[in-house]
């Protein structure tokens, strides 16, 4: 799995709150919920982003509450990856249930500015800056993980599987 896309930087501690504001959890329409990903971090960051973008982080992103709406807020907005120093592992776990690919580098999230072109290599868990011709290393993301992504996160995985091996008789 190779993505492209470009940075957005963030910096320590960003919780699910400055990703979706519980003021936005009376939905959980994906839609709904990426008209106002960052909105309390970036007011403008919705209408700024393309899709395929990427977001940068320090520390401990998407600590706080274990709300799913954070992940897909961000996978609903186009955001393809997150790359961060640490994940909050409640966080950690949402996002690759809802087939969001998110990476652990704490020197991409050092080196990485925001507006720099990046290619992750999600099989061999190298990241590249193609502005600074640098390359970070991160986990490797399994091959089973990688098919989760792929289906768009376990309940879509799930569902294929059943389907496939469902055999009337």
């Amino acid at each position: 799995m190779l993505l492209k896309g470009r940075a957005w930087k963030f910096g320590d501690n960003i919780d699910t709150d400055a990703i979706i504001p519980a003021r936005y959890l009376n939905t959980s329409d994906p839609k709904e919920l990426a008209r106002h990903v960052m909105e309390d971090a970036d007011k403008d960051f919705h209408s700024k982003i393309n899709a395929g973008d990427i977001i940068v982080a320090g520390a401990n992103f998407g600590c706080g509450s274990s709300r799913e709406h954070a992940p897909i807020a961000i996978k609903a907005a186009g955001i393809q990856a997150v790359i961060a120093r640490s994940f909050a592992r409640i966080f950690y776990r949402n996002a690759f249930n809802i087939g969001l690919p998110i990476f652990e580098s704490e020197e991409a999230s050092e080196k990485i500015m925001e507006g720099d072109e990046i290619e992750i290599d999600a099989g061999r868990g190298v990241i590249k800056n193609v502005a600074k011709k640098e390359e970070y290393t991160t986990k490797p993301i399994p091959p089973f993980m990688q098919e989760l992504i792929s289906a768009g996160g376990l309940i879509e995985w799930t569902k294929k599987k059943i389907k496939t091996s469902y055999q009337p008789t």
